[in-house]
């Protein structure tokens, strides 16, 4: 799904990875939903010694401290802990060695092991000290796809045209579909087409994804589809553009009420698209092993259900963070559950932007994009960092 890790921070600042961005197109715009309320009673600070960073300040605390702590298979984390340490920064350079050196690590083992290595501290914005943010998900598409345009599949997923560096910013979504000598920048750089032209925004959105591909001979292969580059023209929200239309309120935007207006008005759906004149470019990765997942801006694989996004300025790459909020509710089902457990920050985006901000990544499965597309919850963070010299 993602190139490596220049490249895919390139992306991520380009393409808003969250589907909360794709729906109103702002961070300060996905921050209004939530109402969070008085904030509980925070178990007080350790004494010891913060960690200040660009946008956060880390106030130490004890383990009791993290909601839930005792009910999580932690052990489940260590593959995305073990796929960082192939990435370590200085400061995890010998936690990593000696996680390397547990030979069995069992659910007691990486609970011992992170209580004895780790320190926890609760995260905080600079300026003020609000330890309430925003948690919101994405996940990577798996989209059926032709690679020759039949009666069903008709929306071209494209590779960079050969001109796109001699022409900046290039031509927009709108001028590349009715331009002619746009449209002959593209011709021949068809690397596959979908069903929906939505399906095509969600690729780009989100960064790429997988495709299950019927190849010209009607074999099916699943491959990858990753981000190449774009046309260096400014992401417009269509969510944001349909509230304004008033097709639903900002309460009720969602992608599953996107989709909803596109079937009631497909007459209206290319006036839509074209309100984003950011397009995405692609190239396709093969996928040997369907298990592994795509590459954050860390330059390693995620993990579903283990892996967030954040704010590097607050969080850095490789670190274990402990999370507290809700799941998001899938209709008919009413009420919320608790989702408090350990990931790792592997990966950023531009709209995941403050000290207490992340973006939760549902893998691929079935249900993943339902998920991802409704999350929008309250959140609180801590951070679990070598344990500092006494």
């Amino acid at each position: 799904m993602f190139p490596p890790s220049t490249i895919r921070l390139r992306h991520r600042g380009a393409a808003l990875r969250g589907l909360c961005a794709l729906i109103l197109g702002s961070l300060a715009a996905c921050s209004l939903t939530p109402d969070v309320g008085e904030p509980p009673p925070d178990t007080p600070a350790l004494p010891g010694t913060a960690i200040e960073q660009p946008r956060s300040r880390w106030v130490p605390v004890g383990w009791e401290a993290l909601p839930g702590w005792d009910a999580d298979q932690v052990g489940r984390v260590w593959p995305a802990l073990m796929q960082s340490c192939q990435r370590p920064a200085p400061a995890w350079t010998q936690v990593c060695r000696e996680a390397r050196a547990l030979r069995e690590p069992t659910e007691s083992a990486v609970r011992g092991f992170l209580q004895r290595e780790l320190q926890p501290y609760q995260v905080q914005a600079r300026e003020g000290g609000q330890t309430e943010g925003l948690i919101t998900g994405y996940y990577e598409p798996l989209i059926d796809a032709s690679r020759v345009p039949t009666a069903t599949y008709r929306v071209p997923l494209h590779q960079p045209p050969a001109d796109l560096a001699q022409r900046q910013p290039y031509w927009t979504r709108a001028e590349l579909e009715n331009v002619p000598s746009a449209r002959a920048a593209l011709r021949g750089r068809e690397i596959a087409y979908v069903a929906d032209p939505l399906d095509a925004l969600v690729l780009q959105i989100q960064g790429s994804g997988r495709l299950r591909l019927t190849e010209r001979d009607g074999s099916q292969k699943l491959v990858r589809l990753a981000f190449a580059a774009h046309n260096s023209q400014p992401y417009k929200s269509v969510g944001r553009w349909l509230v304004e239309q008033g097709a639903f309120t900002l309460e009720q935007a969602s992608w599953p009420a996107i989709k909803g207006w596109a079937r009631a008005n497909p007459g209206r759906v290319q006036q839509m698209l074209h309100v984003n004149p950011r397009m995405v470019f692609f190239r396709e990765e093969p996928l040997p092993d369907p298990s592994v997942g795509p590459v954050g801006a860390q330059g390693v694989p995620l993990t579903p259900g283990r892996s967030i996004a954040v704010d590097r300025e607050s969080i850095p790459y490789g670190t274990p963070v402990w999370i507290d909020t809700t799941e998001p509710v899938l209709p008919p089902a009413t009420g919320t559950r608790p989702l408090q457990r350990l990931v790792v920050a592997q990966d950023t985006g531009s709209a995941i932007v403050g000290a207490v901000r992340a973006d939760y990544f549902w893998g691929w499965t079935e249900g993943a994009g339902d998920y991802a597309g409704r999350m929008k919850q309250p959140l609180r963070m801590w951070t679990l960092w070598p344990r500092q010299p006494s």
